[in-house]
């Protein structure tokens, strides 16, 4: 493993000139970021080494390198998911190679389900934890020592100064934010009625299938985490309606300038 996530840091590294410390992970209909992104290099995902390929619509396939408000950033947009049939080293593989890289930290995002009955579709929430509800874990197997400790620490896997920061962001620029737990699955299906009131008893704000196991991997290498999800659709009951992909990327467009301003102006502080 080690072997690939050098021969692909290295290529990347060849491929570029930023040298950037921030990744970006643009998730379902969330690609729109890239135009806030003064491009030096984009590569397509299948003419990088060992690169897994993106299969699901909305996501472009495609790793970009540039700055934002001069900040230099690497940005995958359209990630891999669990349920394409990859496992979780190859899922998380990216995020191996961004630390390899030189990345410090990460931003991810996604689209959810609502399990809040405060919350409403097209909301923007911060993630500022998550349970893993994927029947797996990266990081299972023998450890790498390399890449990380054994048991890594999990008790901030988003950074709470970041979360600060964002809210002061979206304040000054008239954006309201919700701020709640994330919940991963491993789908493809969408949640039943029975499990969307199973995920909120267990604590959870929303539901994806996304996201865990790239901030595990990522806190396993010491990288510092900030996440948002935008809120497709609601499994709150009452409110759960027939849902399809297209409506889901359909929402998160719409949604996205607001993320967008955010994120921007959130990684020009880092």
């Amino acid at each position: 493993m080690l072997k690939k996530i050098s021969e692909t840091a290295d290529f990347l590294k060849s491929a570029q000139t930023t040298h950037p410390r921030i990744g970006i992970i643009l998730g379902t209909g969330l690609g729109g970021l890239v135009k806030e992104i003064a491009i030096e290099k984009t590569i397509p995902y299948a003419e990088i080494p060992n690169f897994p390929v993106s299969t699901v619509e909305g996501h472009q396939g495609q790793l970009i390198f540039g700055t934002i408000k001069g900040q230099p950033v690497m940005a995958m947009q359209g990630r891999f998911h669990y349920y394409e049939g990859y496992d979780m080293k190859e899922v998380t593989f990216p995020v191996r190679v961004m630390k390899q890289m030189g990345i410090t930290h990460l931003v991810v995002s996604n689209a959810s389900g609502g399990l809040n009955p405060d919350f409403k579709v097209g909301d923007i929430m911060i993630i500022d934890d998550h349970i893993n509800m994927f029947g797996d874990n990266p990081l299972l197997g023998k450890n790498i020592n390399e890449l990380g400790p054994r048991f890594p620490d999990m008790s901030q896997p988003y950074n709470h100064e970041l979360i600060d920061r964002a809210h002061a962001i979206a304040q000054k620029e008239g954006i309201e934010l919700k701020q709640g737990v994330y919940v991963g699955v491993a789908g493809p299906t969408f949640e039943t009625p029975a499990e969307y009131k199973y995920f909120r008893i267990i604590g959870g704000d929303t539901v994806g299938m996304s996201t865990v196991p790239e901030v595990i991997v990522a806190r396993h290498g010491g990288m510092t985490c900030f996440g948002v999800s935008i809120i497709t659709d609601s499994g709150v009951p009452g409110q759960i309606v027939e849902i399809s992909h297209e409506e889901v990327q359909a929402v998160a467009a719409a949604a996205e300038p607001k993320m967008t301003r955010v994120i921007a102006e959130l990684v020009a502080t880092i």
